[in-house]
């Protein structure tokens, strides 16, 4: 039944937005020029989603599904929050293309997968995935994409979520330790899984 009134609904949608893709179609098409070298405006498009989805596999093989969950978590509200402030901040574009700069979505996306690698996973899954996350803010500057502080705000916001979401990954499960404090005292805990 939902599945109906969800095919139903965007079916709906769909018939109301070709009025306007037919007068988008009828104005003319903006030239639109592309600034720096285009193999390297590519491999940061793809690497923007690469990173977090090899980050994803990483969690996956090592059967860390709490750390699945975590980086689902931060991606889903790193990406909600750079395009939050880029409707809220409104700065052009290098390029003169648009007003959506600042953060960096692409800088963000790519950020998130490497801060996730480093905090989960240590500085020897981090610093090889930060590497190429700082090319996929070289590419977008290179490109007049975006200015050199949009990337960073980007990346400064994944590093954030990350901060808030993701916690070191522990593998070897058999013992725990744990404190707490309460009104009436404190307490240790010490837990072994057999």
């Amino acid at each position: 039944m939902f599945a109906k009134r969800l095919v139903a609904v965007s079916t709906l949608i769909f018939i109301s937005a070709l009025p306007l893709k037919a007068q988008a179609a009828a104005a003319p098409t903006p030239v639109i020029k592309v600034y720096g070298n285009p193999t390297i405006t590519d491999a940061g498009k793809i690497l923007r989603f690469a990173l977090p989805a090899a980050a994803a596999g990483i969690a996956l093989w090592k059967n860390d599904y709490n750390g699945f969950y975590q980086l689902a978590a931060s991606y889903v509200t790193t990406v909600g929050i750079t395009y939050g402030l880029k409707h809220v901040i409104r700065e052009q574009r290098p390029d003169l293309s648009n007003w959506q700069s600042m953060p960096s979505d692409s800088s963000a996306s790519a950020s998130a997968g490497a801060a996730f690698l480093w905090r989960r996973y240590g500085w020897q899954y981090g610093i090889p995935a930060e590497a190429l996350s700082v090319f996929v803010g070289y590419s977008r500057t290179q490109a007049k994409l975006h200015h050199w502080y949009d990337v960073i705000a980007g990346d400064a916001v994944a590093w954030g979520v990350n901060m808030l979401f993701v916690s070191h990954y522990h593998p070897d499960s058999r013992y725990h330790i744990g404190f707490g404090a309460s009104p009436n005292g404190v307490s240790v805990n010490f837990a072994m899984n057999m």
